[in-house]
């Protein structure tokens, strides 16, 4: 999992001497190799707070698996002499924004015990002629040789489709997205793309995927999940229905940013959270996507 130049391995020798678990000293030395081009996030979250159909929360541990048990397959069984692509492994996350992409991201990068380094389209895309390139074969490689989770949010704006040639723009562009392909099929590690609009993708990444998630729009009944787990053990509260607060046509991202507005309000209004509370931060929350609540939360 982790391809450590020597001094790495002796400082995380070291470490371990000094009592440190191994896994944690490797996981330890590459952090700082990304730069500015990614921000580097310790996930925490389980699979006890993923809420998503069963069929989606397979291939999800199957994802898991496959990255876990790679040498296993690979190497001691001889799928890998058998094919001259990558070892990594390529997962599309698609589905609208606020189904829980991101969050299944972390889950897994927890799961393995790796850093889940979420790339920032901002700083890789540059206007001059390869430096894009350059840019993206700088994360794949501490990605890979740090064992940690590549995640492009919002793939679409890196990797989508390519374009009839007309002038040396799209010329440049259809290069990129070449490169992106090709570096993609050579990688070692586990990336994983987020997209809310899968038909803008380029239909070449398609073909090197190992697992592609759909994400669904949660029911009532995930709403509800999703509301009891927004809601911290911790926080003082009257007594608030979850089943009258699932009726609020809202997805996950948009149940858990209510949750922490209503906790706020609460805060600065008696300490305790109310129906009110959440039914103020429900209409808010409503009403980014030119929603108005219908009854009133009780």
């Amino acid at each position: 999992a982790f391809d450590l130049a020597l001094p790495d391995v002796d400082a995380a020798a070291a470490d371990v001497a000094a009592g440190a678990d191994l896994w944690a000293a490797c996981r330890r030395r590459p952090r700082a190799d990304v730069g500015a081009l990614a921000r580097v996030r310790t996930a925490r979250a389980g699979w006890d707070e993923l809420v998503l159909p069963a069929r989606q929360t397979d291939q999800l541990r199957a994802l898991a698996a496959a990255v876990r048990h790679r040498t296993t397959v690979l190497d001691a069984w001889g799928f890998g002499a058998r094919s001259d692509r990558g070892r990594g492994t390529t997962a599309l996350f698609a589905g609208d924004s606020g189904t829980g992409k991101t969050f299944a991201a972390e889950v897994i990068a927890h799961d393995l015990d790796l850093d889940l380094v979420h790339v920032d389209l901002s700083q890789v895309v540059d206007k001059y002629l390869g430096e894009t390139e350059k840019r993206l074969a700088r994360l794949f490689d501490a990605a890979e040789d740090g064992g940690m989770v590549l995640l492009f949010d919002e793939a679409d704006a890196l990797f989508g489709r390519r374009s009839e040639v007309k002038d040396s723009h799209d010329r440049y562009a259809n290069v990129e997205v070449g490169y992106l392909l090709q570096r993609l099929e050579a990688f070692g590690g586990l990336a994983i793309l987020t997209t809310n609009a899968r038909s803008a993708l380029d239909p070449a990444f398609t073909r090197r995927l190992a697992v592609v998630v759909d994400f669904p729009y949660p029911d009532r009944a995930a709403r509800e999940r999703m509301w009891e787990q927004s809601l911290p053990p911790a926080l003082p509260r009257a007594d608030v229905s979850t089943t009258a607060l699932a009726a609020a046509d809202l997805s996950g991202g948009a149940i858990a940013a209510a949750a922490l507005q209503a906790a706020y309000l609460a805060a600065d209004d008696g300490g305790v959270l109310t129906a009110d509370h959440l039914d103020r931060a429900v209409r808010w929350e409503l009403a980014k996507t030119g929603r108005v609540a219908g009854a009133r939360v009780r």
